[in-house]
């Protein structure tokens, strides 16, 4: 399902953020977020029916991804956690959106879950890809099990000199490679995947994803302008805002486990949603469970007439 909008830019304080919108403007905000390596197209199933029921959906290309660029040579390529929280709640002021409800999994995931712990009011409701996605990077050296361990090769082959070449090199063929091994039920991945691998191309994408893997384990600073983030996130606070986190039981990354051991770290309504025979794209290969969560967060006037047309959007691409 391809459904892309036409291409708009916003200036923010580091980047010209590209983005896709659907829907009228005077609709209520929705934020779509993708992840590593992904782009807008996983949310191809999803922001055209949001955007026909009246949201106002909007689908950025996060840094180093697509046609988004660093405003200037000066502007750290950094890819920590409280980068991509800046780069959202800048995405958001520039707009002038005062509050939205999110959706995002991986990097995404993690930009919506730090907006919505440390800046709530700006949050109406968040739908995020396997739970709490705040890292812990204090407590980052501690190993983990072994079988969790071999998932995050990738994460200590771009630790190496040799993994920055490797990722300059093959950036193609190794991010074809991690989705086969995240989503490994996902039948449709492989021809979706050219269409995403396009957004790889942008020039800072190989300097962005490699600080963001040494970052989180303490193997390269951070941006000094985002220090004070990254120390509230050091507390892993909370998040009160309404919540449904969506897992993939097929997760090649990190499968759902059978007790919900993120639960703590939300105060407000939450609930986990397991969804078998899916991956870590979650929003791309559960659309319909995707838009479920957040139709459930967004209230519709008639959950029944929301449904109704849910079908005929997806009758009519079939």
């Amino acid at each position: 399902m391809n459904c892309p909008a036409p291409l708009l830019y916003v200036r923010t304080s580091m980047l010209d953020m590209a983005y896709e919108a659907h829907g009228p403007a005077d609709g209520e905000p929705v934020i779509l977020l993708h992840g590593f390596p992904y782009d807008p197209r996983s949310y191809d199933g999803i922001a055209p029916a949001l955007g026909e029921q009246g949201y106002r959906v909007l689908v950025p290309y996060l840094r180093g991804y697509g046609p988004t660029r660093f405003i200037n040579t000066q502007v750290m390529r950094s890819g920590q956690q409280a980068a991509l929280a800046r780069d959202l709640l800048d995405f958001m002021d520039a707009l002038s959106i005062a509050q939205a409800t999110l959706a995002g999994y991986d990097w995404g995931g993690r930009a919506a879950c730090i907006v919505a712990a440390l800046w709530p009011e700006r949050v109406r409701g968040l739908v995020t890809g396997d739970g709490y996605n705040i890292q812990d990077i204090a407590h980052s050296h501690e190993p983990q099990a072994p079988e969790t361990e071999h998932r995050l090769w990738y994460q200590y082959y771009f630790h190496t000199p040799r993994g920055v070449a490797g990722l300059t090199a093959h950036r193609r063929e190794l991010c074809r490679l991690l989705w086969a091994l995240w989503s490994p039920s996902w039948a449709e991945g492989p021809s979706q995947y050219e269409q995403t691998a396009l957004s790889f191309d942008n020039p800072d994408f190989v300097e962005v994803v490699i600080h963001s893997y040494r970052h989180r384990f303490m193997y390269a600073p951070g941006d000094p302008a985002l220090e004070s983030i990254e120390q509230a996130l050091a507390q892993q606070p909370p998040i009160s805002v309404p919540s449904i986190s969506l897992c993939g039981a097929d997760d090649g990354v990190g499968p759902a486990p059978e007790e919900d051991d993120d639960l703590a770290h939300f105060s407000g309504f939450y609930r986990r949603q397991v969804l078998p025979g899916v991956g870590h794209n979650i929003p791309q290969e559960a659309p319909r469970a995707t838009l479920a969560a957040l139709l459930e967060l967004l209230r519709p006037l008639d959950p029944s007439a929301a449904s109704l047309k849910l079908d005929s959007f997806y009758r009519a691409r079939r």
